[in-house]
Order: C-alpha cells, then sequence, then structure tokens
C-alpha cells in the first residue's frame, strides 16, 4: 500500500497489498485488501465515523447516523437510522446479540438485534462512547456505560426500570471506555483509570504523558489483551498494564487489586489505534511530514507497525505505509483500528476508507519467494506444507524455476533440477527438451534424461546423440556408453555414424562407437571387423561374451597376431608376472598357473590365480604339481578348505612324506569345515525367523479392514459396489485381493468347502484369495 500518493479518480477496487518497503529483503508479515462491496457504496455518499468487530459480522457507524451490519466481504446485512448526526460509538456484547449506540446529539440506544429489548436516552451534551456489558445477553448482567461529562453506569433493576450511578466525574469527557470481563477502564482528559465492576473500587490511575497534545484531537488509545492486561497507546507513549492482586498483608485500606505498567515505550509517530498479535503489538499510527515541494507540514500515510515490547523499549517487526483513500485530509482521531480476536484481522477505519491487515499464510509466503525470485526456498516451502497451501502447486513453482534458471544462463543446474521437478511426467520432459533445443543447449540436459521408468519417446535420444554427433564425437561415444540401446532407433543412428564416417574413415571414436552399436544391434560380425581394425582389446571380450568362437576361423592369424606382439615382448624381457597376466587375458589359463608354479614358485599366487580363475581343472593341475613339494602341500592344506575337497589332496599324500606344520595345516582344515556348519545352521535360524517373521506380517496385514466406497465397483458386473439408496439392503464379498464383489454376483462354489475364492486371481494363476470380508446391511 505503499505509494507516493493517491488520485481519488483511481478505481474502488485497486489493491492495497503493497509496503514502503517493496525493495527490501525482508518479508512483510501482514496483506492488505479494502473492504469493498456495501461499503464502497456507504463511503461513496457517506463518511465512517467508527467500527466493531465481531467474530459474525461487522458494525460500520458513519458521520450521517447510520449504522451498518455487515458481513466480513463488506455486504451490508441490515441498516439503522439512529441519528442525524455522527455515531461517535459502536458496542456490542460478546454474543453479538446486543448493540449499544451513542452520537454527538447526545442519543444513546441499546438494544437487541434478535429481541425487543431497547433502551432509549437522550443527553444535554455528546455523547463520545457506549459500552455494554461483555455478558449483556445473561439477565443479571443488563449493564452498561456512558460517556460524556460524566461516566455513567446503567443497570436494569425492578420492574426492568434502568438506574444510572455516576461512576466518576470533575476530569473532563469521557474519551474511551473499554469493557472487559469485571474491569472497566476508561480515560478522560487527565488520565486512564481502570474500575473493578465486582467490589466497585478504582483500582489505578495512569496519567497521560504529553499534556501538551489536545486529548481531542490526539485521542487515548485502549485495548484489553487479556482479561487482566490493557494496553493503553496516547500521544507518542505506549504502556502495558497488568492487572495483579494485592496481598492480604498489604490490603488495609487499599483495593485489593493494583495496576503494575509491565512495558513502557515510546514511538516515532502518533498513536490512533493499537492490537495484540500473540506477544507483539500492532500499532496504527498518524504521521505528518514536511512536503518537499512546499516545504510545508503535511499528513502522510498513516503507518501500521507490529513490534515486539522489551521493558523500556521495543523492537520492530515490521512496517508499512498504507495509502488510505483521503490520508491527506486526514487527522490523527480519523483513524481507528480494531481487530477481530483468535482471527489475526485488524481493520484500519478512516473517514473514506475501510482496510483488512491479515497475517500472510504460507501461500502469501511461496507468492514473496517467487517474487523475489527465491525459487529454490518457495519450492521447499511448497513440499513442506503441501497439504495446506491452496493456490500454489508445486509442479508449476518447479517449472517456474528451471525457466528462471534457464533465463540466468545456468543451463545445466536447471536440466539438474529437471530430474526432481518432473519426475516420472513423460509430456513435460519432453516440452523441456524441446526448450532446451531451441536455445541450442541439448547437452546441457543430455545427462539428466530419464533412462527407466520413465523412458521418453526414442525421438527425444535421437535428436540429443544428432546434436553431439554434430560437435562432439568424444561425448556422442560417451552416451552411447552410458545409455541402454533400447533407448533409441539403433539404426537410424548407425546410419549417421556411417554418414560421418564417410567424412573421416580413420576416426578411432567413431569406429569403436559404431562397433558398440553393432553389437546392441546383435551384428557381432560387423563389430568384430571393426575392433580388430583397431586393434582392440575389447574383441577378446565380445568373443567369450557372445561365443563367437566359430566367427573367428578365418581370423586366428589376426587375433594372434594381435595379441602376440602386447606376450613376445614380455617373454623376451622376461616378464615372468606380465606374461601371466597376458596368457590369462588370452585364456591360456593352464600355461599360466604353470609359469607362477615353475618360474615365481610362489604357491600363495598359485592358489590366488586358481581362486579368480575358479576353474576345476585348473585346481587339479595346481594338485598335481604340488604333490611332491611339502611346502605347496602346506600352502594348499591352509587355502584349499573353501574351495576344494581336502580329501581329494590328503589321498594324494604318499606315506612317509614329511609336511612342516601339517598338524596345524589340519586343524585349520578342520576349523574351516566347523566353520561352514556354524554358518549354515546359522542361516537357516535366520530363514526360519524371516519366514515366522513374514507370516506373522502377512498374518497381520490380511486381518486389516478394507477401505470400501462410492469408487469401488464389482468386478462381475462392473456397477458400483455400494448402492446408491444408502437404505437398502446389501451384501458385498472382498477378497484380500481387494477384488470385490456383489453377494449375488459370485458364483456358487463346486466344491465341498465354504471357502469362496477369487475368480480374477484364480484365472490368472496368482493363487486364490478367501474372502476377508463380508459387508451386510
Amino acid at each position: 500500500m505503499a505509494e507516493a500518493g493517491e488520485k481519488e479518480t483511481r478505481s474502488n477496487e485497486e489493491s492495497t497489498d503493497e509496503s514502503e518497503e517493496d525493495e527490501s529483503e525482508e518479508e512483510p508479515k501482514l496483506k492488505y485488501e479494502r473492504l469493498s462491496n456495501g461499503v464502497t457504496e456507504i463511503l461513496q455518499k457517506d463518511a465512517a465515523s467508527c467500527m466493531t468487530v465481531h467474530e459474525k459480522f461487522l458494525a460500520l457507524g458513519t458521520h450521517y447516523g447510520k449504522v451498518y451490519l455487515l458481513d466480513v466481504q463488506g455486504n451490508i446485512t441490515q441498516k439503522f437510522d439512529v441519528s442525524p448526526v455522527k455515531i461517535n460509538q459502536i458496542s456490542l456484547d460478546e454474543s453479538g446479540e446486543h448493540m449499544g449506540v451513542c452520537s454527538e446529539d447526545g442519543k444513546v440506544q441499546v438494544f437487541g438485534l434478535y429481541s425487543a429489548e431497547e433502551f432509549h436516552e437522550t443527553f444535554d451534551c455528546p455523547i463520545k462512547i457506549v459500552a455494554v456489558h461483555p455478558h449483556f445477553v445473561r439477565s443479571h448482567f443488563k449493564q452498561f456505560v456512558t460517556g460524556g461529562k460524566k461516566l455513567l453506569l446503567y443497570e436494569r433493576g425492578w420492574m426492568n426500570r434502568w438506574k444510572p450511578s455516576v461512576l466518576h466525574e470533575g476530569e473532563g469527557n469521557i474519551r474511551n471506555v473499554k469493557w472487559r470481563g469485571h474491569l472497566i477502564a476508561w480515560a478522560n482528559n487527565m488520565g486512564v483509570k481502570i474500575l473493578d465492576m465486582v467490589s466497585k473500587q478504582r483500582i489505578t490511575n495512569v496519567p497521560r504523558d504529553d499534556i501538551s497534545l489536545r486529548p481531542d484531537m490526539y485521542p487515548c488509545s485502549l485495548c484489553w489483551k487479556d482479561n487482566l492486561t490493557l494496553i493503553i497507546g496516547w500521544g507518542n507513549s505506549v504502556k502495558i498494564c497488568s492487572v495483579k492482586e494485592r496481598h492480604a498483608s498489604e490490603m488495609r485500606d487499599l483495593p485489593n487489586r493494583y495496576v503494575e505498567i509491565v512495558f513502557q515505550f515510546d514511538t516515532e509517530f502518533y498513536i490512533s489505534g493499537l492490537a495484540p498479535l500473540c506477544d507483539q503489538l500492532v500499532i496504527l499510527s498518524y504521521v505528518k511530514e514536511i512536503s518537499e515541494k512546499t516545504e510545508v507540514e503535511c499528513c502522510a500515510r498513516p503507518r501500521l507497525d507490529i513490534v515486539q515490547p522489551l521493558p523500556e523499549s521495543c523492537e520492530e517487526i515490521s512496517s508499512d505505509a498504507l495509502t488510505v483513500r483521503g490520508f491527506q485530509e486526514n487527522e490523527c482521531r480519523d483513524y481507528h483500528l480494531e481487530y477481530s480476536e483468535g482471527e489475526s484481522l485488524f481493520y484500519i477505519i478512516s473517514p473514506r476508507d475501510v482496510v483488512v491487515a491479515k497475517e500472510r499464510d504460507q501461500d502469501d509466503h511461496i507468492d514473496w519467494l517467487l517474487e523475489k525470485k527465491k525459487y529454490e526456498e518457495a519450492l521447499m516451502a511448497a513440499e513442506i506444507s503441501q497439504k495446506t497451501i491452496k493456490k500454489h502447486k508445486i509442479l508449476d513453482i518447479g517449472l517456474a524455476y528451471i525457466n528462471h534458471l534457464v533465463e540466468k544462463g545456468e543451463y545445466d543446474l536447471a536440466a539438474r533440477k529437471c530430474q526432481k521437478i518432473l519426475g516420472k511426467n513423460t509430456e513435460l520432459w519432453e516440452f523441456e527438451v524441446y526448450k532446451f533445443k531451441e536455445i541450442g543447449q541439448l547437452k546441457a540436459i543430455s545427462r539428466y534424461l530419464p533412462r527407466r521408468d520413465p523412458v521418453l519417446k526414442p525421438l527425444i535420444y535421437e535428436m540429443v546423440l544428432h546434436e553431439f554427433l554434430e560437435s562432439d564425437y568424444e561425448g556422442f561415444a560417451t552416451l552411447i556408453k552410458e545409455w541402454p540401446g533400447d533407448l533409441y532407433n539403433n539404426t537410424i543412428i548407425v546410419q549417421a555414424v556411417v554418414d560421418h564416417l564417410k567424412k573421416d574413415p580413420q576416426n578411432r571414436t567413431l569406429l569403436r562407437t559404431l562397433a558398440e552399436l553393432y553389437t546392441y544391434d546383435q551384428r557381432y560380425g560387423r563389430a568384430l571387423e571393426i575392433y580388430l581394425t583397431l586393434r582392440h582389446k575389447d574383441v577378446f571380450q565380445l568373443i567369450h561374451k557372445h561365443n563367437l568362437f566359430s566367427s573367428i576361423r578365418d581370423k586366428i592369424v589376426l587375433l594372434m597376431d594381435f595379441d602376440s606382439e602386447a606376450l613376445e615382448i614380455c617373454q623376451q624381457r622376461n616378464f615372468v608376472e606380465e606374461t601371466v597376466y597376458l596368457l590369462s587375458r588370452m585364456g591360456n589359463s593352464r600355461s599360466a598357473l604353470k609359469m607362477i608354479m615353475e618360474e615365481l614358485h610362489d604357491v600363495d599366487k598359485a592358489i590366488e590365480f586358481a581362486k579368480e580363475q575358479d576353474d576345476g581343472e585348473l585346481w587339479e593341475d595346481l594338485i598335481l604339481y604340488s604333490i611332491d613339494k611339502p611346502p605347496f602341500i602346506t600352502g594348499l592344506l591352509n587355502n584349499i578348505g573353501t574351495h576344494v575337497d581336502p580329501i581329494l589332496l590328503i589321498h594324494r599324500i604318499k606315506e612317509g612324506m614329511e609336511i612342516p606344520n601339517l598338524r596345524d595345516s589340519l586343524v585349520k582344515i578342520l576349523q574351516d569345515y566347523n566353520l561352514q556348519i556354524l554358518l549354515r545352521e546359522g542361516c537357516k535360524k535366520i530363514l526360519v525367523a524371516d519366514s515366522l517373521s513374514l507370516l506373522k506380517k502377512m498374518h497381520r496385514t490380511q486381518m486389516k479392514g478394507v477401505l470400501v466406497d462410492e469408487e469401488n465397483i464389482c468386478e462381475s458386473c462392473l456397477s458400483p459396489i455400494l448402492p446408491s439408496d444408502a437404505s437398502k439392503s446389501f451384501s458385498v464379498v472382498v477378497f484380500h485381493c481387494r477384488h470385490m464383489f456383489h453377494r449375488e454376483c459370485l458364483p456358487v462354489s463346486n466344491t465341498v468347502s465354504s471357502v469362496q475364492f477369487c475368480n480374477i486371481c484364480s484365472a490368472k494363476h496368482r493363487g486364490p484369495g478367501s474372502a476377508v470380508l463380508e459387508m451386510k446391511k
């Protein structure tokens, strides 16, 4: 609501949700809107003078003596012609069934909105305030007070007559009265008093601070936070007073209650109204400023501040300048602040405008974050509050976030966010891919495209591959390695690679990638030719994996030449370990093992090699070679137990052969055997325990109830499972498989057993499900 000025010709529906701190990074606590509809019509011809708020409705008084009852949208529900002059005060009891009204011509009326009871009185002076008892609806609380030159209490007594009594006089006009529970607080020219209606004792007098201010121009604002806490605002001073019980030993001739000022501080501007907000305060302030053009003091926009009271100061939480109609002509006394308890709704009343301030909810918080382009925080807020937000959708925020990142040029981050935001929505994925294509950033999104659950159209992946093929062969090769071959039309991509090879026939990256594409397409012969041409090591893996031995009969010499060179060099230079490695890679494991034993004489390495190959023939060779070598036998006995039956070795040991550490080796064999037995028993116990646990879980699951509502249908007749007429009797059978049938739609069982089975599951061979629930009515 913060603008440099306001033209009266602006639309009545103009937004007021603005603040002076539009550029601030601090989020406002309140949002604003004008009370329109009937209020707009009223204030076009009349001016607001006062208003009171009830949880059910609003009551607005005007300068032309009218009182309007309004709903919370500002629509007129009832109208009262009270006086030809200004309405000064409207008071409602807590039930909202009784209203008190006073006007500038001295008239006072207290009447029931839904009953015939009514009180009329006319005084010889303006009556500024009226306050009915909060529990006026009860017969023994028929009381109200009026304030002019005196503070009068009216009580209904014998024969339903109203009896007045003077509560206070002699200190000027009564300016304000607030009645809460058994306590009445009022302000006159001298200060604020509080009266205890139970003991009929005045318990405090709080003098006003700045006596230089005219009390009629800068009136006192009173507000009860609760039954014992009074908030006083006068001029630029705020006091928060607590009513406390006096100790019996201190009473003597003193009232049994006293007041302690617990908070006191000054504000920057003049106070027009106060309201509590949890442990904070909402303050409506009247502001004057010096005009830059005329250098004359003029009326500025009023402010609505939220402050945190401290013992001798306050902390400002938020501050908004409000653009209300006609603020240039308003005085401090023209503004009022009313609030609805429990709803955090605050009404700013001025002669030409009524503005509603309310606490911002999570939707408003997300609005502010989006306005500040804090999309990451907005997305997190929406995810946390997804059950309570009404205006925003997580997906919409996420899409806006992606667009924002793209506009900033953060293409990789935008693409990465697509994974989380787009999820399994294939349509949105494809839309975003085309958007990245338009800005030339297909490469950025390629790393994050879904490859399983969901899978996009083949055209999407082909489009990305073509983009890489045009500019980045290595990136293209990487995608072919990483992406499953069924994501795209392999034939199209193969042809595209072939076309590029026509321009660059010796490009090893393209040739290697083409071989992989042929492998995906099961054209192993062509892939084999390319690998052999490239002399690529993956050729042996290809042959072994796809059993291509029949395809290499005419290529044996080429294969031998290919690998005999990475072998002859090693043999010439006596690189034993390297030769062993090459022999094993060529599939000659027996020669490699023989070389380990004869050249390296390393039984541990020989055993490790046999373990890696996991070949029974190799173990046989190792045993035969070791049978006459005691150190080798010791090594085998210590390591063979978990791979080969030790009996095979022990039976072959010659009589009388001395084997070092034989006893320890045999003990280790027995320990290994014992360990295997223990492991088997442990596994058996775990298996039994898991089976029992799962059985119990299945039993608990099958014992649970099953939700049956109007959306479920009978699997036989396909009509709703529940009758449209709830009064009719019905019978429903629900199986554990969650299929439901009308009792009359189930076929009669041909078996002797009374147990029924689900026809659908039985037909699909998924195992019959017996009925878990039969519903009847």
